[in-house]
């Protein structure tokens, strides 16, 4: 398998069973260089199973991948050194201080003792860990472990990180904090292959996403090219006068532009909500809108939200759980 300019990931048909289960079923996949891109899915998907198999810690039964230019299968010791990993869970030495952890890793990855050194150096100070340098990680707060276990897999200058359910446990200020830390990866030119259960850390990270559910690739695209996919959009209409709000809701009901769907009133913000499938019927509302002398202060069109996208693809929202899923092979399959 040749690599595709500008893909530092690419994968073809891969399949990966467990016993009778399926956990990838003929999975393909493209990673431009220098972006994030998300796969979504449920417990159960594969996303985790297919991460393992890019970094090298399982085979597939068939199917074939390159990251960074090299085979997964055929240069296993070469991708190695060139890429990072961050699973759900810290895979840091809880007994090592923090510093003696980034030190251990380089040195294991042949840095030399003097670059080792200024690695973990610069990783602790990137990371905001330099006063908690000398402490052991088991001291730490679940935040800093995991920006630990982020500076861990970039010891290497790895080309390509994957990032494994990073945040999973994580509260919201920290999660945020490990965000910011990952868009700075990129954009050192890092690329990210990130899975996540969480629609708001696609939207914001991933540049592109890819949707699994029960082992195979059911959609992929741009965030807003997915939203569009559903087929629906939301208008947004606010009156100059709030009291209007109300009776323009019966009015569209009436003539009927929007079909049996029916507007929303949302009176705390003074608007309605109107579900709209085409151009025509925004034409038709908002000609209905001004034909009536009615002033307008704004006129808004929403997409639905990357967890509307995700139920409608899938049937099931993303945190579902996954019956197929045998209970024995649960830590290799799911995510």
């Amino acid at each position: 398998m040749t690599r595709i300019d500008n893909n530092a990931v690419s994968v073809r048909g891969l399949v990966k069973h467990y016993g009778d289960t399926k956990a990838l079923d003929g999975v393909d996949l493209d990673v431009r260089e220098g972006t994030v891109m998300g796969v979504l899915g449920p417990n159960g998907a594969g996303k985790t199973t297919l991460v393992r198999i890019l970094s090298t810690l399982l085979k597939p039964d068939a199917g074939e991948a390159t990251v960074a230019g090299y085979d997964v299968l055929r240069q296993p010791r070469q991708l190695r050194r060139v890429i990072g990993l961050t699973g759900q869970y810290a895979s840091v030495d809880e007994k090592l201080p923090g510093w003696e952890n980034l030190y251990m890793i380089g040195r294991l990855l042949d840095l030399p003792r003097k670059d080792a050194r200024a690695r973990a150096d610069e990783l602790l100070e990137r990371f905001s860990l330099t006063e908690a340098a000398k402490r052991p990680a088991s001291t730490y707060s679940g935040g800093m472990r995991r920006r630990l276990d982020l500076a861990a897999s970039m010891i290497g200058h790895p080309q390509v990180l994957y990032l494994d359910e990073p945040t999973t446990g994580l509260d919201p200020r920290t999660r945020n904090e490990v965000w910011a830390e990952v868009k700075a990866m990129v954009g050192d030119g890092v690329t990210v292959l990130l899975t996540t259960q969480y629609m708001e850390e696609a939207e914001q990270l991933a540049s592109e996403l890819t949707v699994v559910d029960r082992g195979k690739v059911i959609a992929n695209g741009r965030v807003e090219e997915l939203k569009a996919k559903v087929g629906g959009r939301t208008l947004r209409v606010r009156p100059v006068d709030p009291l209007q709000v109300r009776p323009l809701a019966e009015m569209i009901d009436e003539l009927g532009i929007t079909g049996l769907a029916s507007t929303t009133v949302d009176a705390e913000s003074g608007t309605l909500l109107v579900p709209i499938l085409s151009d025509e019927q925004l034409t038709a509302v908002v000609g209905a809108v001004t034909a009536r002398g009615i002033t307008i202060s704004s006129i808004t069109t929403e997409l639905p939200s990357l967890d509307e996208v995700f139920l409608s693809l899938t049937g099931h929202r993303a945190s579902a759980p996954q019956d197929a899923t045998p209970a024995d092979d649960r830590q290799e399959v799911a995510v």
